[in-house]
């Protein structure tokens, strides 16, 4: 008896047309398409509005420090890097420099000891609930001025017949007529007390909030091993709060390099070049002297500058995540 040979399986299904085979294949190409595209057309106006606001005015910029004559000359010529050279030859360039690191150093270090002392203090439980509240409150003031009213407040506290200069002359510390923002010997250091006074709380508040994060058992852990208050702040306080001192301090030397409105609305760069600063000095060779190539140039350099600090930012936050 012979015996009957049964088709394969597959051979017994129905199998669509070759069409309509093609228009699922492409349709399962479009769906998978705009999955990916998907993330893409959310980002499309963000990156529109990066290119409008910050990556067209940057090209213009740079293309503006190549030439002569920006603005002010219908047909500016092309000078390649004789801005750059003429802005890196001048003294006052390089007196900004100086200043701004000054300024910027100072401040930073003072915000993160200021920051600190104050942000154990409110973590502390030897305050109450209340006293820790007003505490923060009067800590935080500083905080929310904006620069307008600190640059009149400190012109007012610190003009010769201002109240510091009373109080000063009251305990026989100066003569009472001291020209803090106004004299070349103090104007500088009269600016950056104005800042570290105004800036100090966002240091403050970010290390307070990273005090309230560490667990106290590595506190407990420390004192079974008989460490002290002091060991207990170089052992466990520091490290534990390394990433953010770090990152709040690239921030902080970020934003005080490209501070410009509490310089010009308190000594405007002066006296002399006393205050004067990278951001201030670009500022005059634009609005003062109308040499727009110049003030490109010189705003080329400070974005450099700016995109070294950030570099190691976005490094550090790279290697912290």
């Amino acid at each position: 008896m012979s015996q009957t040979t049964r088709p394969p399986r597959d051979a017994l299904a129905v199998r669509p047309p070759a069409p309509a085979r093609d228009v699922g294949a492409r349709a399962r190409s479009i769906s998978r398409l705009k999955r990916r595209l998907t993330p893409y057309g959310f980002l499309t106006p963000t990156g529109v509005l990066l290119v409008i606001l910050m990556i067209t005015p940057i090209v213009m910029v740079v293309t503006y420090s190549l030439l002569d004559g920006v603005i002010t000359n219908q047909n500016p010529a092309f000078v390649g890097f004789d801005n750059y050279v003429e802005v890196l030859t001048n003294p006052v360039f390089f007196t900004a420099v100086r200043n701004t690191l000054v300024f910027t150093i100072s401040s930073v270090v003072v915000h993160f000891a200021i920051g600190l002392g104050f942000a154990l203090m409110l973590n502390s439980p030897l305050l109450g609930n209340r006293t820790k509240g007003l505490f923060r409150v009067l800590y935080i003031l500083p905080w929310l001025f904006t620069v307008a009213i600190v640059a009149v407040l400190w012109r007012l506290l610190l003009n010769p017949n201002g109240v510091v200069n009373y109080l000063l002359g009251a305990f026989g510390v100066t003569d009472g007529q001291t020209e803090w923002l106004a004299s070349t010997s103090t104007a500088l250091a009269a600016v950056t007390f104005i800042n570290i006074w105004s800036g100090y709380p966002f240091f403050m508040i970010s290390l307070l909030a990273g005090l309230q994060g560490i667990p106290r058992e590595l506190y407990e852990a420390a004192r079974v091993d008989g460490a002290g208050a002091w060991s207990q702040f170089l052992h466990v306080t520091i490290p534990q709060l390394r990433p953010i001192i770090i990152s709040m301090a690239l921030l902080d030397f970020i934003w005080t390099t490209q501070q410009f409105a509490l310089i010009w609305m308190t000594t405007g760069g002066g006296p002399i070049t006393s205050t004067e600063m990278l951001s201030t000095f670009t500022y005059k060779l634009a609005f003062t002297r109308y040499d727009f190539s110049l003030a490109s140039a010189s705003a080329v350099l400070v974005l450099l500058m700016s995109m070294v600090l950030a570099f190691f930012y976005v490094r550090h936050q790279k290697s912290r995540d």
